[in-house]
Parts: structure tokens; sequence; C-alpha cells
């Protein structure tokens, strides 16, 4: 048997809102939107944890907010890195930063 399609967030957050609203039962709820009481219960706690974006999966723009801070991180750190290479250069260049012997260069 094939699952049914899901159903909207707007759809989602009116059957919670009639549940919590005492306008509908859990099980009138679930019979009428033709869904498990189960789905219904999930909803009801996903909205009371998160809002109506925990009904849209917050946690994908959680996570993209996620990377897009890290590749301004990076980024940064790029530029950041490109600058003291240019210094470093500009140093040797002109005598003032001697070379040591690592282990590596032996």
């Amino acid at each position: 048997m094939p699952r049914p399609p899901a159903l909207p967030a707007d759809d989602k957050l009116a059957i919670v809102l009639a549940v919590l609203s005492g306008k509908h039962t859990v099980a009138e709820a679930a019979r009428r939107a033709e869904v498990s009481e189960q789905s219904i219960l999930n909803w009801r706690k996903q909205f009371i944890e998160g809002g109506r974006s925990g009904l849209e999966g917050a946690l994908a723009n959680r996570a993209s907010e996620r990377e897009a801070d890290l590749a301004a991180e990076v980024k940064r750190l790029k530029t950041v890195l490109g600058e003291v290479y240019l210094e470093l250069n500009t140093w040797r260049k002109i005598g003032h930063v001697r070379r040591v012997p690592t282990r590596t260069s032996r």
C-alpha cells in the first residue's frame, strides 16, 4: 500500500491549532485529515517545540545557516592567511626574517 502524500505545513498548522484550541479531538482531526492519530500527536509536539518552523523542517534551515556561517568563516580565514603570507614575503625580501631549519629540511 503506497504512502499517502504529505500534508502541506499550512494544513498541519490548522489541524494542530484546532486540536490545541479544543475545537477537535485528536481522533476527530485524524479522521478528518485521513492521517493517524500518532501523526497529529507528532505534529503537535513539533509545533509546541518549534512553532510553525518545526512543521516546515527548521533543521534544514538551521543547517543552511550553519553552512553559510562556516563559508563566511572560511572566506575570512583565507583572507587573513593571504595577508599574512604577503607580509611574511615582504619581511623576507627586506631581510628581517631568518630562515630557521626544520626537521623536514635536513
